[in-house]
């Protein structure tokens, strides 16, 4: 099995996300209409549309309901405005406790659940699927196998295939999904296999480290894959298909839904603008929200003020300090001065002819040497040659 290496923070508890696709006319008209009827009718509190803006590429809704015991939950709707393949649609909600999966789908408290309506087209496989119908897998192989491994790494919708041991009646025609508890219905994709088709689905799900039971039903694991996840704990061994409720594949299906899963893609976003960018406010949480600006200015204050009063500390002791040096430099005796020496004129050329000749006239009267120098004989008559050679006393 396929492990997850993905870091992605956990969908929390209290967070409802789906997604999808409007393939029908005037997305707005129906998504006004409806939330209209139920603040009319006190089903939901309030609801607020966004003002368009320009180069916004979706229009925004919110809602706030009650649900379970006063259980305040906030819901807010993004729908695309490039109606290319329809209008892809994304819708987080965040109850004040716990998601229940008893309590209203928050889907029906945009859309209506009206089957004429066509909100329900899955929006992340691109395979035409739907939320609240059986979705056939295709007779081609290769485009099975290509709805099966997009399925299998779907991350917004719970995704299990049923393998239809024989052609169902009527009865078993009917989509499991309706039996779910109202908030899971909606975020689940139902597939059905044909008797002849178990090899090619478990061929294209061998990848993955799952199997459909001949006659059975396997919840796939998505991506990334939840931590845990073991395939032979989410495969029904047997399910009929006679209009009795199948409560082996129900269960498997709610415990998956339930267990912590990482956010799928682009779900981060749409939770972050449902916390942060949320203009559906009380009278309590607006002054709530002004006394929390008010504060976080306040504090933003003090912190200019301190680090202007660090300031204008720093610079203080830097002019101490230079004033310091200064007086310093001014306290030792300064170097004395001195003088530039001047270059002697260069001499003349007559002055340099004369001082030549001056070194000649020079050279003619040197002294004679002395006469012992000369080797001449002294008084005596004995040279200093002749005593040299001559005998010795």
């Amino acid at each position: 099995m396929p492990t997850s290496t993905s870091d992605r923070p956990t969908t929390p508890p209290t967070v409802w996300l789906a997604r999808g696709r409007h393939a029908g006319p005037a997305a707005e008209d129906v998504l006004r209409r409806h939330v209209q009827q139920l603040k009319e009718s006190g089903v939901i509190r309030d609801w607020l549309e966004l003002p368009e803006t320009e180069g916004a590429p979706e229009r925004v809704f919110e809602a706030r309901w009650e649900a379970g015991e006063e259980v305040t939950v906030r819901a807010r709707l993004s729908l695309a405005l490039d109606p290319a393949e329809g209008r892809p649609w994304v819708l987080a909600a965040e109850a004040e406790a716990p998601w229940d999966p008893r309590w209203p789908s928050p889907v029906t408290m945009f859309w209506p659940d009206d089957p004429d309506v066509a909100w329900d087209h899955e929006g992340e496989t691109g395979a035409g699927l739907r939320l609240r119908d059986i979705n056939p897998l295709p007779p081609d192989d290769k485009e099975l196998r290509r709805v099966l491994r997009a399925a299998a790494r779907g991350g917004w919708a719970v995704h299990f295939v049923v393998h239809e041991a024989m052609t169902p009646d009527g009865r078993g025609r009917r989509p499991l999904a309706r039996l779910l508890p109202p908030g899971l219905r909606h975020r689940v994709v139902e597939h059905r296999a044909a008797p002849h088709q178990l090899r090619s689905v478990n061929w294209a799900l061998r990848e993955f480290g799952v199997q459909v039971p001949r006659g059975g039903a396997v919840v796939l694991p998505g991506a990334p894959v939840p931590q845990g996840y073991d395939g032979d704990d989410f495969a029904v061994r047997s399910v009929f298909l006679d209009g009795s409720e199948p409560a082996e594949l129900l269960a498997a299906v709610s415990r998956f839904a339930a267990s912590p899963r990482p956010l799928p893609d682009g779900a981060e976003e749409a939770l972050t603008a449902l916390r942060e960018d949320w203009h559906l406010l009380t009278l309590e949480e607006e002054l709530a929200r002004e006394r929390a600006l008010v504060r976080m200015y306040a504090e933003a204050l003090e912190a200019m003020t301190r680090s202007r009063d660090l300031y204008r500390e720093a610079a203080e002791r830097a002019h101490e300090a230079l004033a310091v040096h200064r007086e310093s430099a001014a306290a030792q005796p300064e170097p004395p001065v001195r003088e530039p020496q001047q270059e002697a004129p260069a001499a003349s050329p007559l002055q340099q002819l004369t001082r030549t000749l001056e070194r000649f006239k020079g050279g003619g009267k040197a002294r004679r040497p002395a006469a012992g120098a000369r080797g001449e004989t002294g008084p005596g008559g004995g040279g200093a040659e002749n005593g040299a050679d001559g005998p010795r006393a």
